[in-house]
């Protein structure tokens, strides 16, 4: 066979065929290339007709940008509106379709909330008078903007900036019902973003009379009532649609500042804020002077309501509470007994009240919150702020802060849990852990102490030392969320410290279980929900599983002994009670003395104190174991009073091991502990469960025959 015709090895023959897909892959990118080039040109010799220069350029420059800022605005924006519009997602009317009458825990009528059981008024039977004097004062461009009015904004500026103070707000009625609505009263840069995207979203969802009515229905007027309709009653013994041009004007004032103008706690300024709304009628142009003369020299007189007193912070709390139960149920029109103690709930307030007019000027504490729980769960009082017409802002259920030194017990119970005791013996000492190194308050430490002493002198190593080498952060998170914190943790490794924020419902939740012999507290604030024909809907023994044991009797004993020593040889010696009474407890104190804490437990209550301020500031130099331990104290001397005292588990002796009375007695230095509140004589136990029983009885018991009349 010739050379010519001889086959190609199959190894030649490959390497061809792969030069040959190399040469068409070259090929085709240089075509490719080549014909991209061409496109280019042919594009961009088309759009140079369009070239401008001079002026036109600068123009077409500024809209260019523009163009690009306005895309990355309008991401911006929707990434702010997002959170706002998740509080619309559902059926969020259905809030204003309760009509909620609320019970103490013995069947007093306390308070209400809704506005069915009010009589709502339409818009367009609400009196001129009335609706005028609302829109002078609050927002004379109501019908004219579209949820935010940038000129009532900028002529709101203009009066302050020329008084040198806030005289007036910027604020439109749509604002202030998408707050009412939607949101709270906590005054933060977040909140005004949330207030303004739903106040747009309101003004495209609903027409200017149903956010009127919406926001007259709703609004807080003073004296425990919602809603104008409500006030009218409450304020004047009379229907809103025949108030009279005085009692309209009072009526419009309050919406400002409820607490401060509410008339049936000072009439005289009450009165002045009627007058200023008359001379805004007149402003405005809505009426004239001549028109406001009777009302200026008449002003509105109101009835006698000075004895009346509501635990508002509670009711709208309880109120959440009952939309959040009527899901089991289709009924809106109902009568709710709570857990709410009455006398415990004022001597509460009394308490948080007393302790910052006597100490909050010195100690820089403007605010305080507080929750009683009694143990097994019912929580029987809470204080919210100091003034509800004030602010609306509960902050001890939404408030978040720093629980410092007192969110140590999450760790020692997990300790606990892991085979420690209260007399093991652990090293204080310099520490550092993942670049972090701690130190105890003093910058001096103690060397060797036990577990108890470690907790008793609030050492900060020791608990870090805990984290890092026994217990991780992940195990403490999940200890306290077992023991109540609802509050979402975060587990970096400062959360032994107590940097991780959480509520002063939380932890009055959470250190209820140590009275409670390790069990879960379960916390509520309802008892029973009925209809108005007396039907049961929700019974709180009946409907709610049986509580589940989250710490064990061992571990529940020795955290006990821990906690009762501290108001005897530890951080809060001002919180030991008088008569004997053992308590347990710990202090807390955040950085730059910003937050101080004391939360305690005696058998039969457990109460968590918080005193601060609302934007932060730092106190002077304010710690758990002095205004909290105080007031813990007074709270808690009322409320043993009379009582039938319970033994906390693991606790045999009436007094902690080597204590002495006298040691309970010096709570603090003369003078720093405010007089003893005095609780009124109540029932015993047995005596309150057998009139129960005998209710129950006569209850279910056949009724009696009578005797037939006798003949004629």
């Amino acid at each position: 066979m010739s050379e010519e015709n001889r086959p190609e090895p199959p190894k030649r023959r490959k390497t061809h065929f792969l030069l040959r897909i190399d040469s068409w892959i070259d090929s085709t990118l240089w075509n490719f290339g080549f014909r991209a080039g061409e496109i280019w040109e042919d594009i961009t010799i088309f759009f140079r007709r369009f070239r401008v220069r001079g002026w036109k350029k600068l123009l077409f420059e500024a809209m260019g940008e523009a163009m690009t800022l306005g895309t990355a605005g309008a991401v911006l924006m929707l990434t702010l509106a997002l959170p706002a519009f998740e509080a619309t997602k559902g059926d969020w009317k259905n809030r204003a379709d309760f009509a909620v009458t609320f019970l103490d825990r013995y069947g007093n009528v306390i308070g209400h909330r809704g506005i069915i059981h009010e009589g709502s008024v339409p818009a367009e039977e609400l009196p001129d008078h009335f609706v005028k004097a609302v829109l002078a004062t609050e927002d004379r461009r109501f019908f004219d903007h579209f949820g935010i009015d940038f000129i009532g904004l900028a002529r709101a500026m203009s009066e302050n900036a020329r008084a040198g103070g806030v005289v007036q707000g910027g604020s439109t009625l749509t604002q202030q019902l998408a707050k009412n609505l939607f949101l709270t009263n906590e005054r933060s840069f977040d909140r005004k973003i949330k207030e303004a995207f739903l106040a747009l979203w309101l003004e495209a969802n609903l027409s200017k009379k149903e956010i009127l009515s919406l926001y007259l229905d709703r609004a807080y007027m003073g004296g425990g009532t919602f809603g104008a309709a409500a006030a009218s009653q409450f304020y004047f013994g009379k229907k809103l649609t025949d108030v009279t041009l005085s009692e309209a004007a009072m009526l419009a004032g309050l919406f400002k500042a409820p607490a401060k103008y509410a008339p049936h706690m000072n009439l005289p300024a009450a009165r002045a804020r009627a007058n200023v709304v008359l001379s805004n009628l007149v402003q405005s142009g809505f009426m004239t002077e001549g028109q406001v003369m009777a009302a200026r020299r008449n002003p509105a007189t109101v009835v006698d309501r000075t004895t009346i007193e509501t635990a508002d912070f509670f009711l709208d709390w309880a109120f959440d509470e009952t939309v959040r139960l009527s899901e089991r149920f289709p009924e809106h029109t109902l009568m709710v007994r709570t857990t709410l103690d009455t006398g415990l709930q004022h001597a509460a307030e009394v308490a948080v009240e007393g302790t910052i007019r006597e100490f909050g000027t010195a100690s820089k504490v403007s605010q305080g919150a507080l929750v009683m729980v009694e143990n097994g769960g019912a929580v029987r009082a809470m204080v919210g702020g100091r003034d509800y017409g004030e602010s609306q802002f509960n902050r001890a259920t939404r408030a978040l802060r720093q629980p410092g030194s007192s969110f140590k017990v999450y760790t020692y119970a997990a300790a606990m849990e892991r085979g420690f005791t209260p007399e093991s013996v652990v090293v204080d000492g310099p520490i550092t852990w993942r670049g972090w190194s701690p130190q105890n308050y003093g910058r001096s430490y103690s060397g060797r102490v036990t577990l108890m002493s470690a907790l008793a002198a609030s050492i900060n190593t020791i608990p870090v030392k805990l984290a890092r080498d026994e217990l991780g952060t992940d195990r403490i998170a999940e200890m306290a969320k077992a023991m109540g914190v609802e509050t979402t943790l975060r587990t970096d490794k400062t959360i032994p410290l107590g940097t991780s924020e959480v509520t002063v419902l939380d932890q009055a939740t959470a250190y209820a279980v140590f009275p409670a012999g390790g069990f879960q507290s379960h916390r509520h604030g309802i008892q029973q929900i009925l209809d108005y024909d007396g039907k049961v809907l929700y019974d709180f023994e009946r409907d709610e599983a049986p509580a589940k044991r989250v710490l064990s009797e061992q571990a529940t004993r020795s955290m006990n002994r821990m906690l009762v020593n501290i108001p005897v040889n530890g951080t809060a010696r001002r919180a030991a009670l008088d008569n004997g009474i053992v308590s347990g407890g710990k202090t807390g104190t955040t950085q730059s003395y910003r937050d101080a804490w004391y939360v305690g437990f005696t058998g039969n209550y457990t109460a968590a104190v918080w005193f601060g301020n609302d934007d932060y500031t730092s106190t002077n130099n304010i710690t758990g174991g002095s205004l909290p331990a105080q007031t813990f104290k007074r709270l808690m001397d009322y409320a043993h009073q009379g009582i039938e005292l319970r033994a906390i588990p693991g606790i045999d002796n009436p007094l902690p091991s080597g204590a002495r009375p006298q040691a309970l007695a010096k709570a603090a230095t003369p003078g720093d502990i405010l007089p003893p509140l005095v609780r009124p004589r109540q029932l015993s136990r047995e005596t309150s469960t057998l009139l129960r029983q005998t209710a129950e009885r006569l209850k279910n018991a056949p009724p009696l025959a009578l005797p037939a009349p006798p003949s004629q």
